[in-house]
């Protein structure tokens, strides 16, 4: 993969020291013929060994938002690349912690997985008898910012400071994914699905946020859109941010802090609304869902617990217009939306 499309913060963040430290992964894959996706999520607390808090945890959203969890309290098996993305984590007794081939994979890894920019490999099984396993191929396409230049820190250039608690990075926006996935048995098999991922590191996870993102879009294969908001940690004070990114043909449309003004309007559950403009443009996202949430884990100074509140199959409307010309330039729609809020339990909306 050439230097220019990896995006920044792609390596493994952990500096050795015994603080208090996460870093998590997140990958995405969108069936949309089949209307259903798979929601990767690995991670790494303590990474030192030498706490009660020290592990790992994969956890995935299957067929019809099921929920899949396995621990692997060995940090030893864990292993990751320090200058790009790769990674993975597997059980005791099972070969060196290190990338394998994806045959070496199947012969040894009886549960783990093993993550880089072009692949993603793995074998889960819970004590209850769920199952899961996979390996695809991935094309990037786009990574956080205009295709085929450098690519962008998602927080800004700060982000290259420890001052944020926690760091956030989309690591792909849209790519597509080739082979196949068993759930419980049932084998799908794909060609150029929609592909996304992001991780995040630090500290402390956000007092509470929300976030949205698709890039499955009716009639729009081009169109990737990541977007959320939280209250986090900065230095000694805690503050109040959101940003939107949007990838169109090749093109990177950024809402952020430094160059764009926001509000969001964000429900306990079930609606989020974001409104965003700089000088150039102008974006309105709308997401809705009348599903129950699914309950999925994140770090806390407690450790893994179930924080964060997960829908797969959300509606999200975007729409963004050249502020100069009014001009429209996109809207769409999508039925298989990322949408999320999580923290401290929500009691009234919020508005940024």
């Amino acid at each position: 993969m050439a230097d220019f499309w990896q995006t920044p913060h792609s390596g493994y963040h952990w500096d050795g020291s015994d603080r208090r430290f996460f870093e998590g992964w997140y990958l995405r894959l969108t069936l949309p013929d089949v209307r259903q996706t798979f929601a990767f999520m690995y991670s790494i607390d303590d990474p030192q060994g030498q706490t009660s808090l020290s592990g790992g945890v994969a956890q995935i959203l299957g067929v019809n938002e099921e929920y899949m969890c396995r621990t692997f309290p060995a940090v030893q098996k864990f292993w990751a690349d320090r200058e790009s993305l790769a990674l993975g984590h597997w059980g005791k007794g099972e070969k060196e912690a290190r990338l394998l081939e994806p045959n070496a994979f199947d012969r040894t890894i009886s549960a783990g997985y093993q993550v880089t920019a072009t692949l993603h490999q793995g074998h889960l099984q819970e004590p209850s008898g769920k199952t899961a396993r996979w390996c695809y191929q991935v094309q990037p396409i786009d990574g956080w910012g205009n295709r085929g230049e450098q690519q962008r820190s998602t927080a800004g250039w700060l982000a290259s400071l420890p001052i944020f608690e926690p760091g956030w990075q989309v690591l792909m926006a849209h790519g597509l994914a080739t082979g196949w996935i068993e759930w419980n048995g049932q084998r799908y098999e794909f060609c150029n699905a929609p592909a996304y991922a992001e991780k995040n590191w630090g500290g402390s996870f956000p007092q509470k946020w929300f976030w949205m993102q698709c890039n499955s879009f009716e009639g729009e294969p081009e169109l990737a859109v990541t977007a959320g908001g939280g209250l986090r940690r900065l230095l000694t004070w805690m503050e109040s941010v959101a940003m939107v990114g949007i990838h169109y043909q090749g093109r990177f449309y950024e809402f952020a802090p430094w160059n764009a003004k926001m509000r969001w309007q964000v429900a306990p559950w079930g609606d989020w609304q974001m409104w965003a403009e700089n000088d150039l443009y102008r974006v309105e996202l709308a997401g809705k869902t009348t599903r129950s949430p699914v309950s999925v884990r994140v770090p806390t100074a407690q450790g893994f617990v179930f924080n964060c509140r997960d829908t797969t199959q959300g509606d999200l409307s975007l729409t963004l217009w050249n502020r100069a010309s009014d001009r429209l330039i996109i809207r769409a729609t999508s039925s298989l939306a990322g949408l999320e809020t999580g923290g401290e339990p929500w009691h009234e909306t919020w508005i940024g």
